[in-house]
């Protein structure tokens, strides 16, 4: 019996045996790339950081995401996991902007934005003060953040394998103005030469192997294919059936060669559920979010003493002395200026205008694609009756803005800027019903905001009014063709669509109110009291909106506006 083992490099039957192999393995798994690409060309590996909104006004409570920028590598999920462990649980949307990058490890990288229940939206972040690749910065210290900064989609981009990470966000947001696309699977296979030792003990004639190493490892070349396997087709189609998307991204996938990119169409990636709505990250970011109630997870209040000295812009008090026949309890409003655009049905309450008051629509929060089903269904309830509509918005889906306006437009209704201040019974108020499905309220014209699409609604109104005291402010915005054929429809020049344009995405412009009235936004510049005033239903003609209710009904003392 004898022991066999390497003796310089040669092989030996008796004592030792060398065995040279050549060993085909997959580098990596797969890469969404393009010929000759590896994810060494997509840049910067992908890199974390939790930012804070730098918008104006939004302290003391501002909104939180995490940037997610860069190349997605083998090495990404790992990183992605320590961040997620120092937020301790606490629930930020994704801001991504990455060129793709390994297969794998975005297919990581989903399923555990989906087990932590997250958000996610294309686009980029632009830092206020300290940078992520910046060491020791102390510029943002004391206000709260290590990183603040701005989201925004333009020039944004989710291409190659950043789909599939993208695919695994509870809410998917892209936009009009970020950039998503799709292309073939590369997969490089790496060759790779091996030379190992074994050794082995020969006991009666017959070989006895002890152990096998590795002791040397050579690249002995490569080669790529630019069609996926079926084995990588099934798991692809398996993860996205788990992330509840349609077939059609898988297939558009498969159609587009690896050298190039199929940018996917709003309206395309809806039909195939990669997103979720037609938003942009607006939904997630805007600073106005963090008005809503309840408070959206990644809002986070500071509490240092430059917070607590600022006192919230937008409480409005609202006083009433409650009458025996309709108690009405006196209360302070904190007005919701994010959330999904809801509307409601609102009847003015004075006794200059009891038991004859004006009635109108108010519509608030942010404009999703779902906002022209809401108003038709509102509408549908009121039959011929011509209601103006109160618009309170800081924006959101053009799309969901041009059918919204244009359904105003095919009603015939006058629009105006300004916050409906409800009394007592507030919609989606838990446990409030408004009395024959109409509530009580003044509008007020100081705190009304109209910004980003919103414009694009209140161009829809045969009145168009924004009081001077109103907010209303425009930036760039997409659909080119379709914006100028809606405005131009809407009798409104074109001055508007330029001044739109000429103000960066990221960036807000305010129009003045004679401005507005000459580009022919506005038809006067009167505010939203011409329209819900509470004298308006003294005047002859009445007013369509106007609509008497016999006491004891209407009967209530309560405050009047000036």
């Amino acid at each position: 019996m004898g022991r066999g083992r390497r003796l310089h490099g040669r092989a030996w039957w008796s004592p030792g045996l060398i065995c040279l192999v050549w060993f085909l393995a997959l580098g990596h798994a797969a890469s969404a790339a393009g010929e000759k690409k590896s994810t060494a060309d997509f840049g910067p590996t992908m890199r974390f950081v939790v930012v804070r909104s730098n918008a104006p006004d939004c302290e003391p409570t501002c909104p939180e995401w995490i940037s997610a920028e860069g190349s997605i590598e083998a090495g990404t999920p790992a990183l992605f996991k320590r961040t997620l462990k120092t937020l301790g649980g606490r629930k930020l949307p994704l801001v991504v902007d990455s060129p793709g990058g390994n297969v794998e490890a975005a297919l990581t990288l989903g399923r555990l934005i989906r087990k932590n229940k997250l958000d996610i939206a294309v686009g980029k972040t632009r830092f206020v003060g300290c940078q992520p690749d910046a060491k020791n910065c102390k510029e943002n210290d004391g206000k709260g953040a290590r990183y603040l900064g701005d989201a925004y989609a333009s020039g944004a981009i989710c291409n190659s394998a950043c789909p599939l990470m993208f695919a695994g966000g509870i809410r998917r947001l892209v936009g009009e103005w970020a950039y998503l696309g799709v292309h073939q699977i590369t997969t490089t296979y790496i060759r790779t030469k091996l030379q190992y030792r074994t050794t082995y003990r020969v006991v009666k004639g017959k070989k006895k192997i002890l152990n096998t190493k590795v002791i040397s490892r050579k690249n002995a070349g490569s080669y790529k294919t630019y069609e996926m396997s079926k084995a990588v087709e099934k798991k692809l189609a398996a993860y996205l059936r788990e992330m509840g998307v349609g077939e059609g991204v898988l297939e558009t996938m498969k159609n587009t060669p690896a050298s190039g990119i199929q940018q996917l169409q709003p309206e395309n990636m809806l039909g195939m559920n990669l997103v979720t709505s037609l938003d942009s990250l607006d939904l997630l970011t805007a600073r106005a979010i963090c008005s809503a109630n309840p408070l959206p997870a990644n809002c986070r209040e500071l509490t240092t003493p430059a917070s607590k000295a600022k006192q919230p812009a937008n409480a409005v008090a609202v006083e009433a002395k409650a009458s025996p026949d309709t108690p009405l309890e006196a209360e302070t409003v904190q007005r919701d200026g994010g959330g999904d655009m809801h509307f409601a049905l609102v009847r003015g309450r004075s006794f200059l205008c009891d038991p004859d008051c004006p009635e109108w629509i108010s519509a608030e929060g942010m404009i999703t694609a779902q906002t022209p089903e809401r108003l038709r269904q509102l509408l549908d309830t009121i039959g011929d009756r011509q209601l103006p509509v109160v618009i309170d918005s800081p924006g959101g889906d053009l799309l969901g803005a041009l059918a919204a306006g244009r359904l105003i437009r095919e009603r015939k209704l006058d629009v105006a800027v300004a916050r409906t201040d409800f009394m007592g019974c507030e919609p989606e108020k838990p446990g409030c019903t408004p009395q024959d499905g109409v509530y009580v309220g003044l509008t007020n014209n100081a705190v009304g905001v109209c910004e980003a699409a919103c414009p694009i609604m209140l161009a829809a109104g045969v009145r168009r009014l924004v009081g001077p005291h109103a907010r209303l402010s425009v930036h760039s915005i997409g659909l080119e063709q379709k914006v100028k054929t809606y405005l131009k429809d809407m009798t409104v020049g074109p001055g508007l669509f330029a001044a739109m344009q000429s103000v960066p995405y990221s960036s807000h412009r305010q129009l003045e109110p004679d401005m507005m009235l000459k580009l022919g936004l506005t038809t006067g510049l009167e505010s939203a009291d011409k329209l819900t005033g509470a004298t308006i239903c003294k005047s002859e003609p009445k007013p369509a909106n106007c609509r008497e209710v016999p006491a004891p009904n209407a009967q209530a003392d309560a405050p009047t506006k000036s």
